[in-house]
């Protein structure tokens, strides 16, 4: 995956966002990009293969290894950071619309400096408001949903060491061992601590924004 391009996309976005928003998306390329494809890949790239089962049974180490990892950690993981993404993309194509407005007044005879309209800020304000508000909305939930699903998929956050294992075409029930166990967990909670912290970044952006609009309309009525 090519998180140079998401990176390149966000940045563009980072430009409108508030200081929180700046803040938040610190913490989403250091501390969960970064740390997924320079140290997480690496803990799951043998988690299969070290994945041992005390039978020669053929299959039943696929059988069991599928049953109670249903979906990699690493991929689950990726999956959330597209979707946690994605929101901020609708941010990104609202400033582009804006821009090109401004452009077509442009063209149509207006003034307006073209120069300064490629590094002007776009204030959060009107529309955009509404459209930045909501991408913050919909990526506390998608956090909320990612941390149900590994809770729920994975029965918790700790990586057991053993698990017991009588699926079909096992001739018994069989001991599987998982490999790096210890360090599997401190990564899934590390990155589940992460992910909290970006919802709790997310959710003061948002409290910030409405309490912005809040003060400026008590302003206009007084």
């Amino acid at each position: 995956m090519d998180w140079g391009t998401l990176q390149a996309v966000l940045g563009g976005v980072n430009k409108h966002s508030t200081s929180i928003g700046k803040i938040w998306l610190t913490v989403l390329f250091i501390f969960r990009i970064m740390i997924l494809v320079v140290a997480a890949e690496r803990v799951w790239g043998d988690e299969q293969d070290d994945f041992v089962c005390n039978t020669l049974q053929p299959g039943c180490k696929n059988v069991c290894y599928d049953h109670f990892f249903p979906i990699s950690h690493i991929r689950l993981w990726a999956l959330q950071l597209i979707f946690v993404s994605t929101p901020a993309l609708l941010v990104a194509m609202h400033v582009a619309y804006t821009r090109h407005e401004k452009k077509r007044r442009f063209r149509n005879g207006e003034k307006i400096d073209i120069a300064e309209l490629k590094n002007e800020k776009i204030h959060i304000r009107g529309p955009l408001w509404w459209t930045y508000t909501s991408s913050i909305f919909f990526r506390i939930i998608f956090e909320a949903v990612f941390m149900y699903v590994f809770y729920y998929m994975y029965d918790g956050y700790q990586m057991p060491r053993l698990v017991k294992c009588n699926a079909w075409p096992c001739p018994n029930t069989v001991d599987c061992f998982v490999s790096r166990p210890t360090e599997k967990t401190t990564f899934t909670i590390f990155m589940l601590a992460v992910s909290g912290i970006c919802m709790m970044l997310n959710l003061a952006e948002l409290c910030y924004l409405v309490i912005k609009v809040c003060m400026k309309e008590s302003r206009k009525t007084t």
